[in-house]
């Protein structure tokens, strides 16, 4: 629920909320569903609400936890925190008002910057057009995209005020010939994981790397996947791919690398 995480593009993790339901092809077997189950077996009590058995699942009912809304403002240290990383804050049953207390709270921990992703960016752009009509400097905005049919979402998210938007391809499950990458600042990829991990073509990984390269957008491979989740390792073409968009204290250089005293570097 707290402070930190072994996902390579973050540093900590914050659940204000957990609990979703499946939406596309990429959730099929999905790692989020999978704890949540295990967590209710072990009696765990943000775990105890089931959600529906043909989109959900044990443990994995939406619920809202209000006691960690306060979370962030008690880490010091600057660091990058991923919120709901076993849920999704744009889901359909969050309330506005429970929205909106989030992103006070982001507000007031300045000293952080926060990522979040949502599979809905379509209610995300309208509700944050409303809610937060101005963007907080240190709040990412990403939507996931994991085949050619979903491509879509990035035109959603475009409609979004963001000082930082991101696409998390992950799963990557086919090539992604329509994707518009105008006005995106970051894209995470990353092949699947697990006992019935669906293979990732490399072909498919380069393509969207060299368009990064090519429009001077950072570009983060997590993982080539596999039955779990470090079984291909992380490297593409020799080299890992680490990069960040560029804060306050950090620029891209010329190689698209992250400099800097907050951001990554890519390792050759």
């Amino acid at each position: 629920m707290g402070d930190g995480s072994s996902i390579e593009w973050t540093d900590a993790t914050w659940n204000p909320t957990t609990g979703c339901d499946r939406v596309s092809d990429g959730c099929a077997n999905c790692y989020a569903l999978n704890l949540a189950r295990r967590l209710k077996a072990m009696g765990n009590p943000r775990y105890q609400v089931d959600g529906n058995a043909k989109s959900s699942g044990p443990g994995f009912g939406l619920s809202l936890h209000h006691d960690v809304l306060a979370l962030p403002l008690s880490w010091r240290r600057p660091r990058f925190v991923f919120v709901n990383s076993m849920s999704d804050l744009f889901h359909p049953r969050v309330p506005p008002q429970f929205v909106r207390s989030v992103f006070d709270v982001m507000g007031q921990a300045s000293q952080h910057t926060f990522q979040i992703l949502t599979k809905r960016p379509e209610r995300m752009a309208r509700l944050l057009r409303e809610l937060q009509p101005h963007p907080l400097p240190n709040v990412w905005l990403g939507t996931s995209i994991e085949s050619d049919s979903y491509t879509y979402r990035a035109d959603n998210l475009r409609g979004v005020p963001a000082t930082v938007r991101f696409l998390s391809l992950e799963p990557l499950l086919g090539p992604l010939p329509s994707l518009d990458l105008t006005d995106v600042h970051w894209i995470i990829v990353g092949g699947e994981s697990g006992v019935h991990h669906r293979q990732v073509d490399l072909g498919w990984v380069r393509e969207i790397r060299d368009r990064c390269v090519g429009a001077d957008i950072a570009f983060f491979f997590k993982q080539v996947g596999g039955r779990t989740p470090k079984a291909g390792g992380r490297e593409l073409d020799g080299r890992t791919w680490d990069q960040r968009p560029g804060g306050p204290a950090s620029s891209i250089g010329r190689d698209g690398c992250s400099t800097g005293s907050r951001a990554e570097t890519c390792s050759r």
